[in-house]
């Protein structure tokens, strides 16, 4: 019977993520023939025997381990499901890991995971700023279950780093949350730096595990598991989902771990369900397609944006002619510059507001990764359970506004800004003239 290295392979040549996409994981003859792979809308499965049924649950349950070449059958959608399985196969193609776990959200596949790896009197090094609800579930969840978050910024050196994790209790620390780039900031971690540092301190009773969430770069243009990752998450909303019609989430990891993880899927039940499986199959179909074509217009605004007299900075990645260290990690780590820019207009809130106001084929919308293009205000929306000072000290200002560039033609998304800028220009020029 064919496996699924069987179907990566044409003449013992690789194929390529964005081929295997198509196929990968799914027999045409398993379903009348379809080419596409059915939605497996069904809540349990039939067993051919009693004795089957028995040997599922065993391995399940990890009653016992599982003989070569034997995989558990299908039980119940919360514990697998035909859908699901395809997807997860495909999950992994682009970052190369062993297995994924495909979940009903994001935050699912966030919360699932550090409530599957840790435990009470661990201690969570993380990077900041993170999305707000990954901050909020760090810092005012985690401790309910007597798990400490303490942050570090993006732009910390090794040697900070290293100083920060010798002020933590040893045997305490079990895990580095990063997320790179940064939300809102594009602020690049060195994931490198943050698996050495991992490695250096883990011992087999005590492992630290290096998390990051990939979403702002998805699994096209960033690969942390190659550069030491252990767990690598994605709101699959975003980028993967990519138009705005389903909210799901994603872990990838080695199979021990996911082993982990997906025992507490189960038991927590935060699994996607098959419909919206079957969606994110249709996806990552055109995955690549979506983000290379938003990426090549966001770099044409992001460099019009930084010309334009009414933008004090912009936040991109082949902006970071002002330090050397983050250039060298984009170097390292990053493909492409992706698709998100952020910018602080001169001004304040009033004139973010101003701008955001104005925007007509641009949506005033918070999430990203979508086919349109989105508009929003981070400090009073997607990152507003943080205190004002805090967002001061993450660079989150009053005057930054994040755009999430679609696959719209770029010439129409400037005329848009163009007008958005001239509407906030009129404004201050009456306040000039009345002053």
């Amino acid at each position: 019977m064919p496996t699924l290295h069987d179907h990566a392979h044409i003449g013992g040549q690789q194929l390529r993520p964005e081929s295997l996409m198509m196929s990968y994981g799914y027999t045409p003859a398993w379903s009348e023939g379809a080419i596409k792979p059915p939605i497996f809308q069904t809540s349990t499965f039939v067993f051919n025997s009693a004795e089957e049924g028995k040997a599922f649950f065993e391995l399940a349950y990890g009653l016992r381990q599982a003989n070569p070449d034997e995989e558990m059958g299908l039980i119940y959608s919360r514990l697998n499901n035909p859908s699901l399985e395809i997807l997860e196969h495909r999950l992994t193609l682009w970052d190369g890991a062993e297995e994924a776990a495909s979940f009903a959200s994001g935050m699912a596949a966030i919360s699932t995971t550090l409530l599957a790896l840790l435990k009470p009197g661990d201690v969570v090094l993380h990077s900041e700023p993170v999305y707000g609800g990954s901050d909020f579930f760090l810092k005012n969840v985690l401790p309910k279950f007597g798990i400490t978050a303490v942050g570090f910024r993006p732009t910390s050196t090794p040697e900070e780093l290293t100083a920060q994790v010798a002020g933590i209790e040893q045997g305490r620390l079990a895990m580095i949350f990063v997320e790179t780039p940064a939300n809102p900031t594009n602020h690049l971690v060195d994931l490198e730096a943050c698996a050495a540092l991992a490695r250096q301190h883990s011992t087999p009773e005590n492992p630290i595990r290096l998390v990051v969430d990939n979403t702002f770069l998805g699994p096209v243009f960033q690969h942390p598991l190659k550069h030491g990752a252990d767990v690598v998450l994605y709101s699959a909303t975003k980028f993967l989902g990519g138009h705005s019609d389903l909210i799901a989430g994603a872990a990838l990891a080695s199979k021990p771990l996911m082993k982990e993880i997906k025992a507490m899927r189960t038991f927590m039940g935060t699994m996607c369900d098959p419909n919206t499986g079957w969606m994110l199959m249709r996806s990552l179909e055109t995955l690549k397609l979506r983000m290379e074509r938003a990426a090549q217009s966001a770099q044409i605004i992001a460099d019009w944006l930084r010309a334009h007299p009414l933008v004090a900075r912009t936040y991109y990645l082949t902006h970071l002619e002002h330090c050397l260290a983050q250039q060298d990690i984009y170097r390292r780590h990053c493909l492409s510059p992706g698709s998100m820019i952020s910018f602080d207009i001169k001004g304040g809130q009033a004139e973010a507001f101003r701008f955001l106001n104005a925007l007509r084929l641009i949506k005033l919308a918070v999430s990203l990764g979508g086919t349109e293009s989105l508009a929003e205000h981070p400090a009073t929306m997607t990152h507003s359970d943080i205190s004002v000072p805090e967002q001061a000290e993450m660079g989150i200002t009053p005057q930054m506004i994040r755009l999430s560039i679609g696959v719209e033609d770029p010439q129409d998304l400037m005329l848009d800004l163009s007008q958005a800028f001239e509407a906030v220009g009129m404004v201050k020029a009456r306040e000039m003239e009345m002053a």
